[in-house]
């Protein structure tokens, strides 16, 4: 029986369980089956887990913040050594990405 790693809160990729080469559809898939899973309103739901989840896939989806992140945290694959980003590098504030979604919104309409 092999005790199994928790992922370490500071790496995305970790917290989603893919690796550094995963596509758009594999982050997304994690994300979906992470959420779901740790979701409070299921019954072993942990809301601190759901955060974290919520967080690194913010940061992994949009293609620039991943390509910052992964110039900023090298590893054994990515030859790079460099730990700081260029000084003309700066995140737009504006125009901000919308908000992620968990699911559908559904309204009850009282007649």
């Amino acid at each position: 029986m092999s005790a199994q790693r928790a992922p370490d809160p500071g790496n995305p990729y970790d917290v989603l369980g893919v690796s550094r080469t995963a596509t758009a559809a594999e982050l997304a898939a994690a994300y979906r089956r992470l959420v779901r899973a740790v979701h409070p309103d299921n019954s072993g739901g942990d809301p601190d887990r759901l955060t974290t989840v919520v967080n690194a896939y913010r940061l992994l989806r949009d293609p620039q913040q991943r390509a910052h992140y992964d110039r900023r945290h090298p590893t054994a694959h990515n030859e790079r050594t460099e730990h700081t980003a260029p000084p003309n590098e700066r995140r737009a504030r504006w125009p901000r990405e919308p908000d992620i979604r968990v699911g559908p919104v559904r309204r009850h309409f009282q007649l």
